[in-house]
């Protein structure tokens, strides 16, 4: 299989790609736009992650310029008061600490692996049938 039959797109999921004619999804995020060619999710939940990730997106700027506000203690109280009711205005989702890591495969939010996206147990399948270059299972 060559390298143009088999893409990574990064989507706000990260997920696997064929280059199989699937509808497309364009995304925002921190790299520009990219666009996702898998039209589904493995569950609701990863569809809630990916639209929290996206919120968390939206909002970046207006959540840092409105705590810069909030946490300058040369402010007066009245305006960082305005600006902790401004932040609680804004949506619970565009907050990115309610971002979970979550496995693009099977979406399992435990046990994941940063660089790959993938659950450790994924991450074992693939690495003992040779899907994954450059892992190696420890011999001793």
């Amino acid at each position: 299989m060559n390298m143009a039959a088999l893409k990574v797109v990064w989507s706000g999921v990260g997920l696997l790609q064929s280059s199989v004619n699937l509808p497309k999804q364009v995304f925002r995020c921190s790299w520009g736009m990219v666009e996702q060619i898998r039209g589904y999710y493995v569950d609701w939940r990863m569809l809630r992650d990916v639209k929290r990730r996206q919120m968390a997106f939206d909002y970046a700027d207006t959540r840092l310029r409105i705590n810069a506000l909030r946490k300058n203690t040369l402010l007066p109280k009245e305006l960082q008061e305005i600006a902790d009711k401004e932040i609680a205005a804004l949506p619970r989702d565009s907050c990115p600490v309610r971002i979970r890591n979550r496995c693009v495969l099977t979406s399992r939010p435990r046990g994941v692996k940063r660089r790959w996206r993938v659950s450790r147990i994924v991450f074992r399948d693939l690495a003992d049938h040779n899907h994954m270059s450059g892992i190696q299972r420890a011999m001793w």
